[in-house]
């Protein structure tokens, strides 16, 4: 008999103290839901795992920040 491991648990994804998205478990991964706009472009990505998701939010919080502060 064969048993079947529970999936993984969706997982909030925050930057700072902000929820930006949910990773979601798929097969292949986890797909990221965007819930803040300024993380649109990530939106439907599909990583190999949340702590990947995690860090692509990070990495785009921090390019608004220099984009705002070179404006």
């Amino acid at each position: 008999m064969r048993v079947q491991s529970a999936a993984a648990p969706t997982r909030i994804i925050e930057v700072g103290e902000t929820a930006v998205g949910i990773a979601v478990p798929e097969e292949h991964g986890v797909r990221f839901f965007s819930s803040a706009r300024a993380f649109d472009s990530l939106d439907g990505t599909l990583f190999r795992n949340a702590e990947q998701a995690a860090r692509a939010a990070r990495e785009r919080s921090r390019a608004l920040g220099r984009r705002r502060t070179a404006a």
